[in-house]
């Protein structure tokens, strides 16, 4: 009796300290974080500039710099493949970046399809415990609420004209937010009084939106913007379950985008405000444990495998481009 009284204290203490050290664990950051971009369609005005090479899909390298510069790597990830393409990869990074572009969702096999293929893949990973946050800009953010609601043929948003700078207007629980409960109160008074969120984009989210399709259970607005024509949109969003995010503004083009005609905020208050966000997602992927096999196979992923196109000289809206998966001259016959 009194052997057995012990091995049930012992096998008791043993399953307490497993306990502790998994806590341990999910503490630990990650310090290395590797981050996925996913690409998109090449667009129509920079295909007719590489016809030659009639390159897949893109990345503008205004994200690639906008990760780097909060202490990550990137990955891209490519349009166009099967589910174990995704799977596979989003167990070797630790998060994923949906940026905004011009691109539909209803191409096949394109940044939608893939983009489903990690909302869902991440889903899964989160509901088990494994840490795996999404972030989602301008057309990515659009996406991330297109799948939420079910992607039906009819698209779960509304034409919203904005190119403007403008400020955000908070809700008055957005301090509750993971995104904003720690954000210093001097980024959130240039955030609420200066125009210098870069809004680039003619279909938004607005609260409706989340309304005709059972969302707001789900998600958590934290802020709104209005368009050109005065039309209040969602300017920001958060899941209450998943570290999803969602923004409809693009932090990246106040330090890395500079076409003249687009009138960017570039000012000191732009450039500091805009940086918290890719920070915090960074600081949202250092939660998560991933990483390649070995230095050779990360080395292999890496986006220093793929040399930036000057995009801006040829008149692009992006300073620069990655150029993915070339198809080889096209045929006009």
């Amino acid at each position: 009796m009194k052997g057995l009284l012990i091995f049930i204290a012992a096998y008791v203490l043993n399953c307490e300290g497993a306990v502790i050290v998994s806590e341990k664990k999910r503490n630990v950051l990650n310090n290395r974080p590797i981050i996925g971009i996913l690409s998109q369609e090449q667009s129509f005005y920079l295909h007719s500039k590489y016809p030659e090479e009639n390159y897949t899909s893109y990345i503008a390298a205004s994200y690639v710099k906008d990760v780097e510069s909060s202490g990550a790597r990137v990955v891209p990830i490519l349009i166009g493949k099967d589910r174990s393409y995704y799977e596979e990869l989003m167990r070797k990074i630790n998060g994923v970046l949906l940026p905004g572009g011009a691109t539909f969702f209803n191409q096949s096999n394109g940044y939608a399809d893939a983009g489903q293929h990690i909302y869902e893949i991440a889903q899964k990973l989160n509901d088990v415990g494994d840490y795996f946050p999404i972030f989602g800009t301008c057309l990515g953010f659009e996406l991330l609420i297109f799948l939420a609601s079910g992607r039906g043929k009819e698209e779960n948003r509304i034409r919203c004209y904005s190119y403007s700078n403008v400020p955000l207007n908070f809700t008055q629980d957005y301090r509750s937010s993971k995104m904003f409960k720690g954000t210093p109160s001097d980024i959130i008074e240039i955030l609420k009084t200066k125009n210098v969120t870069v809004n680039s984009h003619q279909f938004c989210i607005v609260d409706e939106n989340l309304n005709s399709h059972n969302l707001t259970h789900d998600w958590l607005v934290t802020s709104h913007s209005n368009d050109d024509h005065s039309v209040e949109f969602i300017a920001s969003i958060e899941h209450k379950r998943y570290p999803f995010y969602g923004i409809q503004f693009h932090p990246e083009k106040s330090a890395f985008e500079w076409k003249r005609s687009k009138k960017y905020a570039h000012s000191f208050e732009a450039i500091k405000a805009n940086r918290y966000f890719m920070d915090f997602f960074v600081q949202e992927c250092r939660k998560s444990q991933h990483s390649f096999a070995s230095a050779s196979e990360e080395n292999r992923y890496l986006i220093y495998n793929y040399e930036p196109h000057f995009t801006g000289v040829l008149g692009s809206a992006y300073h620069q481009c990655y150029f993915f998966e070339p198809r080889g001259t096209v045929s006009n016959n």
